[in-house]
């Protein structure tokens, strides 16, 4: 009989995905764990494969399309090479069980065609003639490999499998003047989704600090071409991340989670950080694992690696789960002050700003120096703006005299 393949449960919550493209068109033979369909989570791109071999004989889903876990995403029908004949002299071959007997069709010409309801179904969409090919099957019967080597179907883009009829609907005029609807789907969906469910949940505050990191802008200078002939570049976010993880060591109730059904505040004992990458798409948080164990340099090479596989949408989903801080670079794209959302459920993520020169006391004298803008957002129900601040002043420790960090220290 056949199969109607539904979209399984990908785990960690997932309700519901967005189908992005198809890998398979109808009437492929397919095998079983082969590719057929990619999907986008709330987290990344999934490529998802065939419980089973056989003929695609329908895809339910369109691209765009949002589909619920156990919805049909497509028909697979068993692929029979050969079967016994309901009729004494008549083969069957095909890909439908039962129905699909080979139909031998008298042309006007007097030519007698061998072949199933699926073949001839999709000899009419290519526009084949039957009469121009020659059968493998038994007594000459056509099957679709027959097909394909007379005429090879279009390949099916996996970006675009289906025309992407509804991602931009013009509108000519609304009340006030010319718009256009756009439909929130894929990253954007996603990050509405996580943002909202942020500030719902949390009781959320934001402390703001300046520091003078004038002497890791230099150390970080003489150090950049070693870095770099070790195949990393290192810009100041790796500072920023082990400079975090000293202060948490201090103030564990910001590396934290609330349990809210059981009112209870777990502290974490292990460092995993979110980093926020924009990856033209939206934004995206991998996650930097165990960064108390690692040093700059093995943090630098890592942010690059994981910034590279979530722009090209290779990075893995298990890649984005299980941060228990994050930290947001929006310094690196000219942003100065912000107050970024916390990545639920952390309860804290570190705002970095863009590095600007100022006129800056120092050594009581006014000297330009490289001033850094910091923003911490944290959950209020779990710690004060007390314990806030003397974190921010740890971190700007740090960043002060970068000494402190060292840098292969981890």
């Amino acid at each position: 009989m056949p199969f109607d393949f539904t979209l399984p449960d990908l785990g960690e919550g997932i309700v519901e995905v967005e189908l992005r493209a198809w890998l398979v068109k109808e009437g492929d033979r397919i095998s079983e764990h082969q590719a057929v369909v990619e999907v986008e989570t709330d987290k990344a791109v999934v490529v998802i494969p065939a419980p089973r071999g056989g003929i695609v004989t329908r895809l339910h889903r369109r691209v765009d399309e949002v589909v619920q876990v156990g919805q049909i995403l497509m028909t697979i029908a068993e692929a029979v090479e050969q079967v016994a004949p309901r009729k004494p002299s008549v083969g069957i071959v095909g890909s439908l069980p039962e129905a699909e007997d080979e139909v031998p069709d008298a042309s006007p010409s007097g030519v007698t065609v061998m072949a199933t309801p699926l073949v001839r179904k999709l000899a009419r969409e290519r526009g084949i003639d039957l009469q121009g090919i020659r059968g493998s099957g038994p007594r000459g019967s056509i099957t679709p490999e027959d097909l394909e080597r007379a005429a090879p179907a279009p390949r099916v883009s996996p970006v675009s499998a289906t025309p992407k009829t509804s991602q931009v609907i013009p509108i000519a005029q609304d009340q006030f003047g010319p718009v256009e609807r756009l439909p929130l789907r894929g990253v954007r969906r996603a990050i509405a989704r996580n943002v909202l469910a942020a500030q719902q949940r949390t009781a959320f505050v934001t402390a703001m600090e300046e520091v003078d990191i004038t002497d890791l802008w230099e150390m970080r200078n003489r150090e950049q071409h070693e870095v770099e002939s070790r195949g990393t570049h290192l810009t100041f976010l790796p500072f920023f991340i082990k400079a975090a993880q000293h202060a948490l060591h201090e103030h564990p109730y910001l590396n934290a989670a609330i349990d809210d059904a059981a009112e209870t505040i777990i502290l974490k004992k292990h460092y995993h950080f979110g980093i926020a990458v924009e990856t033209g798409e939206g934004l995206m948080v991998p996650v930097i694992r165990d960064v108390d164990r690692k040093s700059i340099l093995e943090l630098a090479a890592e942010i690059q690696e994981l910034g590279r596989k979530a722009r090209e949408r290779t990075i893995g989903r298990e890649e984005m789960l299980g941060s228990s801080f994050s930290i947001s670079n929006y310094g690196h794209f000219g942003g100065t002050f912000a107050t970024p959302i916390i990545n639920w459920p952390d309860v804290a993520i570190l705002g970095c700003g863009r590095i600007v020169e100022r006129p800056w006391v120092y050594r009581g004298a006014i000297a330009i120096r490289r001033i850094l803008h910091l923003s911490l957002t944290f959950d209020h129900r779990v710690t004060d703006g007390a314990d806030a601040a003397l974190f921010l002043a740890k971190v700007m420790r740090y960043l002060e005299d970068p000494a402190l960090l060292f840098i292969e220290s981890r």
